[in-house]
């Protein structure tokens, strides 16, 4: 399921990144790849603000459609 409709508060495993590589590499770089564990803080509208690798991160409803979990 896409990261928007997630459980608030639940650690999730990201099974699968739907995008094109520039992409990937940006939520590589930001600690968002297959198989990491991440926590959705908050779900407003589409956005989501996410912990993951001991940081939190707000990605737009556009990016977090990308990350499957």
């Amino acid at each position: 399921m896409p990261l928007p409709i997630a459980p608030v508060g639940e650690e999730l495993v990201v099974k699968k990144v739907l995008a094109d590589e520039k992409i990937k590499r940006h939520f590589e770089n930001l600690g968002i790849i297959v198989g990491s564990k991440l926590t959705i803080l908050s779900a407003v509208g589409g956005s989501v603000i996410v912990k993951v690798a001991g940081g939190r991160l707000a990605l737009d409803k556009g990016l977090a459609m990308k990350v499957l979990v």
